[in-house]
């Protein structure tokens, strides 16, 4: 059971793009459209409270998610898993390549990746490889700091 989940994370992250090291290859206007899928759960509002995107609360707030350690946004209650993915090892934050990967398959994601049993509370999966990809431009696109495009 583990080999299969480390074989599917394993081709979940050869499908997307060689990357320089935190550089989005997407379209973040495309990827500010494909968002509409992940804002039934998600919204974006920013340290001053100024809201990007209209969404949902049952997700974390999606501002900063670019070299967020995994699972660490206040107030928010993480599954078990997902705060297992921010402990795995030092540093362990968002890039493009895992939060391509998570999307399409959360909860096979973090097992696969912690090496731990249990569920994630995100269901929702983009099927599509290149609106994760956009999806993940457009949230490098509004977020602090430097756009790492």
């Amino acid at each position: 059971m583990k080999t299969t989940r480390l074989a599917m994370l394993a081709a979940a992250t050869m499908g997307t793009a060689a990357l320089a090291e935190g550089h989005a290859t997407g379209d973040p206007e495309a990827g500010e459209q494909a968002f509409r899928q992940c804002a039934a759960c998600h919204m974006i509002v920013d340290d001053e409270g100024e809201t990007i995107a209209r969404g949902g609360r049952v997700g974390p707030n999606l501002y900063g998610v670019v070299d967020r350690t995994r699972g660490t946004v206040a107030e928010f209650r993480y599954s078990d898993l997902m705060i297992a993915a921010g402990e795995v090892e030092e540093g362990a934050t968002w890039d493009q390549e895992s939060f391509v990967a998570y999307v399409q398959d959360p909860t096979g994601w973090l097992t696969a990746f912690t090496g731990e049993t249990g569920r994630g509370k995100m269901t929702f999966r983009l099927r599509q490889e290149e609106d994760a990809v956009n999806i993940w431009a457009y949230l490098a696109s509004v977020g602090p700091g430097d756009d790492p495009m």
